[in-house]
């Protein structure tokens, strides 16, 4: 299959056994046997003990692959690890919709990220910033020092920007070096060269440097990703209405946008989370940028076009990187990166936020027509019948008898199981 021909969008992909599912990303992303062994394997015992420490074993999730999704034109196939039912379904109905309009469309700023340096202990706070500001040029030379070959690339240190802070112990100066982390998330790079900079700025300030680390609200790396969403297929013009009716709850509400935000979250931690990188990092910086003007809100965003469809967008900082961390030790993380084919770290972001923006729609669209507990109910009705003691097909069997009486739970599933066994 050439890659011109080579197409997300599939129908019945939950349906195939997993066999036939494994065989078709790996003919989607030219995956060789090796490789597709690796969905079947665990972490080696090895590996886990140099990741972190007091190793006693690894924890495994569920590793899926949400389709359909086009992204500035390009077709992607999304690995995602995560445990919570409906989502990989949910996020692959929600591209299939957008993929009408086009896809997903993507922006990014150049990926900078903050080190921040505390000073304490300033009699001239004012004066002592100038003069920090006045030595910018030697400073940042000795910022690139630190790492010569992220300058190569054409990243490094390029800006500095200084806050002077009131607090209860004081006026305080808190310096931000400004670092191009290129395909990096960035942290090692951005805390080794605030580091080297704690001797200088003492001097320059007459100050005490504290903390000297990098900051998670990662506000000069922002993506935005955007799709229009066919009306038609939400299922008419009156349902694009209701679904602005409850989004708009999101964007007033601080106790609704928070649970609105997890479900933008769902999707992208199971990709983070699949490509080993940090999704703490990514939940901070998130949760921060929504209450960025004060007030915690939708990090989404919706409104209806002339025509009547629904557009999305969503804005968020995305620390994001390709090399470097877990990503580059863990196998699955590193065969996820070759299921998605991507190139650049502000690639990887885009589709981030495009999944993000996916599961969002699919949440609030769900929430405003039939509930949401319809699309967990299939896959949770199916849990219980597990923990009831069915096996192969007498899971299926159970379930569907449960959902069917719309009574769910492990008592009822007990009865079912000793009925038809």
């Amino acid at each position: 299959m050439s890659s011109v021909e080579k197409s997300s969008k599939v129908s019945g992909l939950y349906k195939m056994p997993v066999e036939k599912r494994v065989e078709f990303v790996k003919n989607f992303s030219d995956l060789n046997e090796e490789e597709t062994k690796i969905f079947s394997s665990s972490l080696d015992i090895e590996t886990a003990d140099r990741m972190i420490e007091n190793v006693l074993g690894t924890f495994e999730l569920p590793l899926g692959v949400a389709v359909n999704f086009l992204v500035n034109g390009k077709d992607y196939l999304i690995p995602m690890a995560i445990e919570e039912s409906s989502v990989v379904a949910a996020a692959s109905n929600a591209a299939k919709i957008a993929r009408i309009k086009g896809g997903f469309t993507t922006e990014s700023t150049d990926p900078l990220m903050i080190g921040q340096i505390q000073l304490l202990n300033v009699k001239d706070v004012v004066g002592a910033a100038q003069k920090i500001l006045d030595h910018k040029k030697e400073i940042l030379r000795t910022a690139n020092a630190q790492d010569e070959l992220l300058v190569k690339f054409g990243g490094g240190a390029k800006d500095l920007e200084i806050r002077i802070l009131d607090s209860p112990i004081g006026k305080m100066i808190v310096i931000h070096l400004i670092v191009d982390v290129r395909d990096a998330m960035g942290a090692n790079a951005v805390n080794t060269m605030c580091e080297a900079l704690a001797p200088i700025l003492e001097e320059i300030s007459s100050g005490k440097v504290r903390l000297k680390i990098l900051s998670n609200l990662a506000d000069k790396r922002i993506v935005k990703s955007k799709a229009v969403f066919d009306k038609e297929k939400m299922g008419g013009e009156h349902v694009v209405d209701a679904f602005l009716e409850s989004y708009t709850l999101a964007s007033i509400d601080p106790y609704r946008a928070a649970t609105h935000n997890k479900g933008i979250m769902n999707g992208i931690d199971a990709l983070i989370i699949a490509t080993g990188n940090d999704f703490r990092a990514i939940e901070a910086g998130a949760h921060a940028y929504a209450a960025r003007d004060g007030f915690y809100t939708s990090l989404s965003s919706y409104h209806k076009d002339k025509n009547g469809d629904l557009v999305g967008e969503l804005e968020l900082p995305l620390a994001v990187g390709i090399i470097g961390g877990a990503g580059n030790i863990h196998p699955k993380a590193i065969l996820c990166k070759k299921i998605l084919n991507i190139k650049t770290a502000q690639e990887l972001a885009g589709v981030v936020a495009s999944l993000g923006l996916a599961q969002n729609f699919a949440a609030v669209l769900a929430l405003s027509t039939a509930g949401i507990q319809k699309g967990h109910m299939s896959l949770h009705a199916k849990n219980i019948a597990v923990m009831a003691g069915a096996k192969g097909d007498q899971i299926d069997k159970v379930a569907e008898q449960m959902i069917k009486e719309k009574k769910i739970k492990l008592d009822r599933a007990k009865e079912i199981f000793e009925e038809i066994r």
